[in-house]
C-alpha cells in the first residue's frame, strides 16, 4: 500500500454538483439533495483501505453527532472495482449495513466526482458551509494505522465547529493521508 497524501484544493470553491448512486437503498442521489442545513462533509472512503477501517468507527460516531446540529455526512467511493472487487457496490452496502453508517455510501462508477474534487486519497475529507463553499480539506486527526495515536476526529471535529460556531476558517489545515485511490 502506498501512501497518499490528499491533494490542494482553493478554500473557498464551490462544492461540484453530482448525482450518484446511493449502495444502501440503490436510489439516486444529488448534493442538492443530501447537503445539511448548516453544512456538508464529503469524504471519499473504500471498504478495503486499512487507513479507512482506521477511522471509521470515529466517521460513524462524528456524523451523528453532527447530522443532529444541521451538518450532514456523505461518503463516496471512487475505486475501480474491476481490479479491486472488495470496493464493489454490493460490498459496500454490506459493510455500511454492518458498520451502521448513518450517511448515504455512494458508488462513483465513472470516477468523475473524484476528478471533479480532486480526491487523492482514501480517506479524503471536505468541509462545506451552508452555501455549499468549502470551508476545509484535510485529515481526521494524527492518528494512523499503527502509529499507536487515539483516533479522535480533532480537526475535522475542529473545522465542523468552527463552522457552526461562526469562527472562520481554521488557518493550520493538514493534509490527509491513505490509500491512493484506485483510478481506472
Amino acid at each position: 500500500m502506498a501512501l497518499t497524501v490528499s491533494n490542494e484544493l482553493a478554500l473557498g470553491i464551490i462544492a461540484p454538483n453530482f448525482t450518484l448512486r446511493n449502495t444502501l437503498d440503490d436510489q439516486l442521489l444529488s448534493l442538492s439533495e443530501l447537503r445539511g442545513e448548516k453544512g456538508t462533509v464529503i469524504l471519499f472512503i473504500c471498504n478495503h483501505c486499512p487507513f479507512v477501517i482506521h477511522v471509521n468507527d470515529e466517521l460513524v460516531k462524528m456524523a451523528s453527532q453532527y447530522q443532529k446540529k444541521g451538518v450532514n455526512f456523505i461518503a463516496i467511493s471512487s475505486n475501480d472495482v474491476e481490479k479491486y472487487p472488495q470496493d464493489a457496490p454490493h460490498l459496500m452496502k454490506e459493510l455500511a449495513e454492518d458498520l451502521k453508517y448513518p450517511f448515504p455510501y455512494l458508488y462513483d462508477e465513472d470516477q468523475t466526482v473524484a476528478k471533479n474534487y480532486a480526491a487523492a486519497c482514501t480517506p479524503d475529507f471536505y468541509v462545506f458551509d451552508e452555501v455549499l463553499q468549502l470551508v476545509y480539506h484535510g485529515q481526521l486527526d494524527d492518528s494512523r494505522p499503527q502509529n499507536g495515536k487515539p483516533v479522535t476526529g480533532k480537526d475535522l471535529r475542529n473545522s465542523i465547529d468552527n463552522l457552526l460556531e461562526n469562527k472562520g476558517v481554521l488557518k493550520k489545515q493538514h493534509p490527509s493521508m491513505g490509500c491512493g485511490i484506485k483510478w481506472k
